[in-house]
């Protein structure tokens, strides 16, 4: 018996959402045919060139575990002593619960990505080892670069439970193949997510993130202004570039309620629209509404918990920011039939709307003094990896839309060019 396998989309639909009716199942009762197609999806479309988003989250957990580790990085100085003299130094005589945790979990997550990225890849044979490997040597130089920092202390036993952490996110990764799960993983990625979306992947994978540390605006990420001209008015003190810093004629306003309610519909529907541009139908992105909107509250609530204590978890829960949160909400599924280019230029708008009301407001002192309390906290790493993401997110967001679109107008070029 024959399976007659259906075409790929035309090109013409290639930028449009599938229509509910479209949708097609995967095949059901032959799980040979599965197995011998695993590199194709439900829509009989090749997967074997989708890009995994392990590479680049792996990549982006580097970075925050340098951030981590390395955190003030203020007063370097040379001790006389090898940086690697830890690792035959005693044990601690003091430890603590909290600090094997924080060690452990720090590196399971990358131990986790390297091995998926490499599994993915189809390099099985060696993937828990050389992503045990690859954290144990970063974890190394983190530990011997700590050696020069007055205000870290390079441990063996943290060296040892990084490894260890490793280990064990690496080995979850494996076990997570044998299993199956990164197959059905693949196909679920192929039915809801186009070929290219590896970027916006990441990016919304790391926006929950953003969210943990407090914003003046719910939601309102990338308010950067007031702070950049801080730091850029300590950087040149002393210093004739100090008079090239632009110098306001009026301060900084507070928001009006109005602002304050577009600011929170935007921050609402942002990952909206980013998702649009990924996302293959109009149910998936109705699915990925709710859920992007249930985060968005949740994360926020979870924020103002960690900030002002659990009885204020829903203290910022305002009228402008209910209003706004519906008006986002609204705004998004009216948005669900947008093409996908369409949805990348809606999003452009909403970024520059949005960055541009939240940095023409300040930082009010209350807000001030809560940044100072995370700043100081007990998690003052994790803190600050939270802090810039919350700052950068909008601006990456605005790059891959940028950098995806031109892509997208030169490879038009380049076929309209072959056509002629």
């Amino acid at each position: 018996m024959t399976t007659s396998v259906p075409p790929p989309p035309s090109p013409a639909d290639a930028n449009e959402p599938a229509l509910p009716g479209a949708m097609r199942r995967p095949l059901d009762g032959e799980k040979e045919l599965h197995e011998a197609k695993r590199s194709e999806n439900d829509r009989g479309e090749s997967t074997s060139g989708v890009q995994s988003a392990s590479w680049p989250l792996a990549l982006a957990t580097v970075c925050l575990i340098v951030y981590a580790s390395l955190y003030p990085f203020a007063e370097w100085r040379n001790q006389g002593i090898s940086p690697l003299n830890f690792l035959t130094a005693p044990l601690p005589r003091y430890w603590t619960g909290f600090d094997v945790g924080v060690n452990l979990a720090g590196y399971a997550p990358l131990g986790f990505l390297l091995a998926l990225a490499a599994l993915r890849s189809g390099r099985m044979r060696w993937a828990v080892s050389a992503a045990v490997l690859s954290a144990a040597a970063l974890s190394l130089s983190m530990e011997a670069l700590q050696s020069y920092l007055p205000s870290r202390v390079p441990s063996n036993v943290d060296f040892a439970l990084n490894t260890a952490g490793a280990w064990l996110g690496a080995c979850s990764a494996w076990l997570l193949e044998k299993a199956g799960a990164i197959a059905r993983w693949s196909r679920v990625r192929a039915r809801w997510f186009v070929r290219e979306a590896r970027g916006a992947l990441v990016l919304l994978a790391l926006w929950p993130v953003a969210l943990l540390f407090p914003a003046s605006v719910p939601l309102g990420l990338g308010q950067v202004v007031e702070r950049l001209e801080y730091w850029l008015a300590e950087i040149l003190a002393d210093t004739p570039f100090l008079q090239w810093l632009p110098v306001r004629d009026i301060e900084l306003q507070p928001l009006v309620p109005g602002a304050e309610v577009i600011c929170v519909a935007l921050g609402a529907l942002i990952p909206c629209l980013l998702a649009y541009g990924v996302v293959r139908t109009w149910p998936q992105r109705a699915v990925f509404l709710v859920a992007a909107l249930a985060t968005g509250i949740t994360l926020t609530a979870l924020s103002a918990a960690l900030s002002y204590g659990p009885d204020h978890a829903w203290a910022w829960l305002d009228l402008p920011v209910q209003v706004g949160l519906v008006m986002g909400g609204v705004l998004a599924l009216l948005l669900l039939p947008v093409p996908r280019r369409a949805s990348a230029a809606l999003l452009l708008v909403a970024l520059c709307v949005h960055l541009s009301l939240l940095n023409q407001a300040p930082v009010g002192p209350y807000f001030a003094e809560t940044l100072q309390i995370w700043e100081q906290g007990r998690f003052v790493r994790f803190n600050g990896l939270a802090q810039w993401l919350g700052w950068l997110w909008p601006f990456a967001t605005l790059v891959y839309v940028l950098v995806r679109l031109s892509a997208r107008k030169a490879a038009e070029a380049g076929e309209s060019k072959i056509g002629a």
